[in-house]
């Protein structure tokens, strides 16, 4: 290319791109570095089947008129690919490095769909990021550790991917962290300590965790919302959650938790208590009356016998421990009034229940008394698990009172 008047090639090819810019000026306002930005994302992604998200980006329009992003001056502050309102099947392809280029984002959110590859490491570039959900695609690969760049950051949702690796310490250490949900990906390694105290759901569940619970303050007393089931956690769980006074919702289930459920656990501002599947020992006696209106210990190894502060509960499940002694009196009579609507007690040492005979258990009820050292004073229908045989050998309920 020939030279003259100062003009080089690349010189003239910057200039064509400006011009071009120039040209939607009489529709569009916005920075070239996100309109260009913009493209690139487009180019990367696109509808599914019965999706028609895309029909409005028409580059030769105002960009800020597009569906699912929003503008403030010539800057785009929130990027929402795909529209959840339309129940429509999402998008395809992968998310371009460019997002990074889009440095005054504050919100990024993609709907259900097919999207598929890696998070683009440019992420951790956008400094005012606050809200990012990306669930229910199949984005692969790490969670970036770039992403503890993102002080700001105040909900993180990569629910329903498949993600694997470790989560990030830098990920724990971001300070405005209100909502964390990974559930259902293939994370491994241990729970980092989080440091946000304005963290109030903490979501893993269906993972490969391991490892204990970290210790105080690993876990913030701010957290309400704790699901942790179906990963490889173990451990004793008191030193941790006992601190965790704002609790409303707890689920444990499905890991190799060890030693005593924590007494604050049964506090009357829990709605729903999910501790199965694990391998909790010793007595369980809570100090009041439990108000919980769902409580399953079962699967576990607990022992001592029932305490009569769990007949406030609609639906207890003890079964599948080592209680002993009779069925407290007022767990009978509150399934009786149906109070009571679930009271599965099977496969324990059980050895006695006062109840009629002939007593009519109520259709809105379920008891459960199978395989204890105790014939069955009442015929109830039991799940399929519970196996056959009414009682447990007489030789078993020796050996363990001995």
């Amino acid at each position: 290319m020939r030279r003259g008047n100062g003009f080089t090639y690349n010189t003239m090819v910057l200039l064509i791109v400006v011009l071009q810019y120039c040209g939607f000026l009489a529709h569009a306002v916005l920075n070239p570095v996100d309109f260009l930005a913009l493209q690139s994302i487009r180019k990367s992604l696109a509808d599914l089947p019965g999706s028609n998200y895309f029909s409005s980006w028409d580059f030769t329009s105002d960009p800020c008129s597009f569906a699912g992003l929003y503008c403030d001056g010539d800057r785009v502050v929130a990027l929402n690919l795909g529209d959840p309102q339309a129940g429509s099947p999402g998008l395809t392809g992968r998310l371009h490095p460019a997002i990074g280029r889009l440095s005054a984002l504050a919100e990024l959110t993609l709907v259900p769909g097919r999207v598929v590859g890696s998070l683009p490491h440019s992420l951790s570039q956008l400094k005012y990021l606050r809200f990012l959900a990306l669930s229910r695609n199949f984005i692969s690969g790490v969670i970036p550790a770039g992403l503890g760049q993102l002080r700001g950051l105040t909900t993180l949702d990569l629910s329903f991917n498949q993600l694997a690796g470790n989560i990030p310490l830098s990920v724990g250490a971001l300070p405005a962290l209100s909502n964390v949900i990974l559930s259902h990906n293939r994370l491994n390694g241990s729970i980092p300590a989080f440091v946000s105290q304005s963290l109030a759901r903490l979501d893993l569940k269906h993972n490969n965790l391991s490892g204990w619970l970290p210790p105080p303050p690993g876990l913030p007393p701010s957290i309400q919302y704790l699901s942790l089931s179906s990963n490889r956690l173990s451990g004793p769980v008191d030193r941790a959650l006992s601190p965790l006074n704002r609790l409303n919702y707890i689920d444990l289930s499905m890991n190799q938790f060890t030693g005593f459920i924590p007494v604050n656990l049964f506090a009357s501002s829990i709605t729903n208590l999910q501790l199965q599947r694990n391998q909790f020992s010793g007595p369980v006696q809570p100090v009041n009356p439990v108000t919980t209106p769902t409580v399953d210990l079962s699967y576990n190894r607990l022992w001592g016998e029932i305490s009569p502060m769990f007949s406030t509960v609609q639906n207890l499940y003890l079964n599948n421990n080592r209680f002993t002694g009779q069925v407290p009196a007022t767990l009978v009579d509150r399934l009786l009034d149906s109070s009571i609507q679930t009271l599965y007690l099977q496969h324990n040492y059980l050895s006695g229940i006062e109840i009629n005979p002939t007593v009519e258990i109520p259709l809105s009820s379920s008891l459960c008394l199978q395989y204890n050292c105790m014939v069955l004073p009442v015929q109830t229908p039991c799940p399929l698990k519970a196996g056959s045989a009414k009682s447990r050998p007489t030789s078993q309920c020796i050996e363990w009172k001995g």
